[in-house]
């Protein structure tokens, strides 16, 4: 089976560690960084198994500035 590197995304919700995958659209969370990982894993390998990923480049990551009020 094909295995392909996807970009995991993960911010803090008071006593939560919330992760996203933005190629599938899969979330998950956890206690610790490390849990909501693994959680994503198994959600986007369960996603996978049912809807097969079509094939798509790198996603590009990068961060910008915004004012706050």
């Amino acid at each position: 089976m094909p295995v392909q590197t996807l970009t995991t995304v993960i911010h803090k919700e008071e006593d939560i560690y919330v992760a996203e995958c933005p190629e599938i659209g899969t979330v998950s969370q956890g206690k610790s960084i490390e849990e909501a990982v693994a959680n994503l894993k198994e959600a986007t390998d369960l996603n996978l198994q049912e809807f097969p990923m079509p094939a798509v480049s790198r996603v590009l990551l990068t961060t910008f500035e915004a004012t706050r009020a």
